[in-house]
């Protein structure tokens, strides 16, 4: 397989032929370099006619996946799955077999479980949370259901207030664990956190602590005041635009409609209605929030 080529993620190919089974891509150097050379098999990967629309031509540069067919062979789709090599998804399984699990991962070929890397055994419904990793022996994609060793504690360079994505992969009595970045543990307290959560959900959120045993604990809210007043702010013009401009909701609303609606805090919906008011981008009267 040329190095170029790489399985399970996205790569960045040109079409090279038309056949009757689809096109074959190769990797991009320049168009006249592949053009005007015979490139052998092991350097080219099939996108399969489902894949293939009326604009493409050969010549062109397209983004395609790379994973492996029923018969191990390198294959394109244009299709994008719940996650590439080395990255957490959130899976149903679909299917069960003697020697493992089949999940759906968003491709029209499923990704295999293998019962060595499953934590529980796996049945046909349930949702899991795998990391999708090449076996070595085969050199086929397949899930990990056992993915504490591949968490990193090596987070002293991340800072605190620090952007990052989030997926939620448990709820505990303190909260919501979760996987940041796709490297690293962290925790959201349930006290800390004003929205419905779900295994599964993948969230914007900010670090509040990098803790000493490298784990980090985060928050949905940036940290600080005046930033939370700022994110604050922008969900209430965000939602104010999507709804034609008014909410009826004030400083004495409840705060469960609050956070139904915004899902923050009263403390900080009062704080942020102040900021907009100040700087005159809404008006307030006991009918609701009007959009200036």
């Amino acid at each position: 397989m040329n190095e170029k080529i790489i399985l399970g993620e996205i790569n960045t190919l040109l079409i090279k032929r038309d056949t009757d089974h689809g096109f074959f891509l190769v990797p991009s150097r320049t168009k006249e370099e592949i053009c005007d050379q015979s490139e052998t098999e092991a350097y080219e990967v099939l996108l399969p006619n489902a894949y293939i629309t009326d604009d493409m031509q050969v010549g062109d540069e397209i983004e395609v996946f790379i994973y492996t067919d029923s018969e191990d062979r390198l294959v394109a789709t244009t299709e994008y799955p719940k996650a590439l090599i080395n990255e957490f998804a959130f899976v149903k399984c679909v299917d069960v077999a003697p020697f493992g699990a089949f999940v759906d991962i968003g491709l029209p070929k499923h990704l295999l479980v293998p019962n060595n890397k499953q934590k529980n055994k796996f049945h046909v419904g349930d949702k899991r949370i795998i990391r999708v990793v090449k076996d070595e022996q085969t050199n086929r994609l397949i899930g990990i259901e056992k993915i504490t060793s591949f968490l990193s504690n090596e987070t002293k360079h991340l800072k605190k207030n620090q952007e990052v994505k989030v997926l939620v992969i448990s709820k505990t009595p303190l909260g919501f664990k979760v996987i940041v970045n796709n490297k690293y543990e962290g925790m959201l307290y349930a006290n800390e956190v004003f929205c419905k959560l779900f295994t599964g959900d993948t969230k914007k959120a900010y670090i509040k602590t990098v803790r000493e045993d490298g784990k980090l604990d985060i928050s949905l809210q940036p940290i600080g005041k005046s930033a939370k007043k700022d994110a604050g702010s922008e969900k209430v013009l965000d939602l104010l635009s999507k709804s034609g401009g008014f909410l009826p909701l004030n400083y004495k609303s409840e705060a469960d409609e609050i956070m139904k609606v915004f899902q923050m805090s009263k403390k900080n919906f009062k704080a942020s209605l102040t900021l907009l008011i100040d700087s005159k981008k809404i008006s307030l009267d006991d009918t609701g929030i009007t959009l200036l």
